[in-house]
């Protein structure tokens, strides 16, 4: 029996429906739009995309966004300037700083110049810390976009063995933090799960991804997870984005995959929504913590 499709695509819909209905609400009560600034460094296509995407996304359900867009050869200076003035911009609640950046940049720099309450990403230290000690103001997108895609679909986590192959601060880390804390009223997303984190150096590798339960493959290496790397019927979300003959290419072997696994998420259309839709939400919580 072929896998049950992770459908990020249809579950986002969902999800912005909800949160344009909050949006409306707050609005309603006499408060500001949430607002997003992007910043956009140099002329990355890709990136491009991704900040495009994501204006059409605050379009949708009713929130204010503002795109600043910075050429390649701006110096660190004028980047932090910018930065500066977004965080004192009452009308601005979220400040998302597309990544990667110029060589000239310090990324670590800049992620901590964001103020922590505009820090939508869930990038900055002070989130880190507070999602790390379970008491979290934002919640990194993407861990909670692939939370949100196995919970809302039907795969309990409490009590589950989940192996995420990736150790980054964008996926890896801020997931396994996630999956592995006890629920409370201050994190209900968090998984009850016990987590393992994989990576280049881990020995067994392929053995070690048998055993999961739920297997998040965020690694960056096409079709790297083959059906003999899935235990039958295991839940596999697919984190990869590679560009691969002008496709996009996940981490896992789909086509293998699909007839192993009980649950498998598409690439595009899985994750990615997802995490767009995330960000919407980090927002909202944003204006309600500064509107309050």
């Amino acid at each position: 029996m072929a896998a049950i499709k992770l459908d990020g695509s249809q579950l986002a819909s969902t999800m912005r429906a909800e949160i344009a209905t909050a949006v409306a609400q707050h609005v309603g009560a006499g408060r500001r739009s949430p607002g997003l600034a992007t910043v956009l460094v140099g002329d990355n296509e890709a990136s491009k995309t991704y900040v495009r995407h994501k204006h059409r996304a605050c379009a949708a359900v009713g929130m204010r966004s503002f795109q600043h867009t910075l050429s390649a050869t701006a110096s660190q200076a004028d980047l932090l300037e910018l930065v500066g003035r977004l965080n004192a911009d009452p009308e601005i609640h979220g400040i998302l700083v597309q990544l990667p950046l110029p060589p000239q940049m310090d990324e670590g720099a800049v992620i901590r110049a964001i103020a922590p309450r505009k820090d939508v990403d869930c990038f900055h230290p002070e989130n880190v810390g507070l999602l790390t000690a379970g008491h979290p103001r934002y919640m990194p997108c993407t861990p909670l976009g692939i939370e949100q895609l196995l919970t809302r679909q039907g795969v309990a986590l409490a009590g589950k063995h989940v192996v995420v192959l990736g150790r980054s601060n964008i996926v890896g880390k801020p997931l396994a933090l996630l999956l592995m804390q006890k629920p409370s009223p201050a994190n209900p997303h968090a998984g009850d799960a016990t987590v393992t984190v994989a990576h280049s150096r881990t020995r067994d590798l392929a053995e070690l991804a048998r055993q999961a339960d739920v297997l998040v493959a965020a690694i960056g290496k096409p079709r790297f997870v083959t059906a003999d790397m899935v235990k039958p019927g295991a839940a596999v979300v697919d984190v990869g984005t590679t560009p691969v003959d002008g496709k996009l290419a996940g981490d896992v072997d789909a086509d293998a995959v699909r007839a192993v696994a009980g649950w498998l998420s598409p690439v595009p259309g899985g994750v990615g929504p997802m995490t767009i839709t995330m960000l919407l939400h980090n927002t909202l919580t944003a204006a309600r913590i500064q509107e309050a």
